[in-house]
């Protein structure tokens, strides 16, 4: 069966996303001060070769320990799924050609037929909850993993039902100060987990966890 993850950046006071950058923000100071800091997190990202070819941003880019973490999540994954808010900030930013290349169920309460993009890449609108959309992606997933791409309140809806089986955290060497924490909310009596790798390069450490049943 496949195994449901998530794989996301963090930053060392555990925030995912730093205030200000909502999207009714768009055009002020906080936005673009917010959009700063999320450079800052995932600007290793935007370094590796995979990440520039997959987006089609031109040749180059770094070949090492990131960019084969970056293949591999790529790899393994066979649909995503995603709240209603992260499917909105991307609606507005991502290219043409989604960078998914696989189908994505969006939690939402919105009613709207799939969205379907060039390149692979359809968006489903699920509005009977997480368990729902994970149905969803289990069927059409093959023999290929499901991984939660947020935000981090959809991760920890996961988390918290006992749904998750593993993580990769990348923690990223700079301060938010505020916020979205990525386990803002997570019940301590319904989550353990075990390191199972840490690996360090020289803009980033990758962190993998294997969640336990509690």
């Amino acid at each position: 069966m496949s195994k449901v993850f998530f794989s996301v950046g963090m930053s060392l006071d555990g925030y995912m996303a730093p205030e200000g950058m909502e999207l009714s923000a768009i055009g002020t100071p906080a936005f673009d001060e917010a959009m700063q800091q999320w450079g800052q997190l995932m600007g290793w990202v935007e370094n590796q070769q995979f990440f520039r070819e997959n987006l089609k941003l031109g040749v180059g880019g770094e070949t090492g320990q990131d960019n084969r973490i970056l293949e591999e999540t790529f790899a393994r994954t066979g649909v995503s799924i995603m709240g209603k808010r992260m499917f909105e900030g991307g609606e507005q930013f991502w290219p043409e050609e989604a960078p998914f290349h696989t189908p994505v169920f969006v939690v939402t309460h919105e009613r709207r037929e799939p969205w379907e993009r060039p390149g692979g890449t359809t968006f489903y609108f699920v509005n009977d909850g997480i368990e729902s959309a994970l149905r969803q992606a289990r069927a059409v997933a093959g023999d290929r993993d499901i991984r939660i791409a947020g935000g981090a309140d959809l991760i920890q809806q996961y988390l918290n039902a006992g749904l998750v089986d593993e993580f990769h955290i990348a923690l990223a060497p700079v301060f938010f100060g505020g916020g979205r924490r990525l386990f803002e909310g997570v019940g301590r009596r319904k989550v353990q987990v075990r390191i199972v790798e840490a690996l360090h390069s020289s803009q980033v450490t990758h962190l993998r966890y294997t969640a336990l049943r509690v």
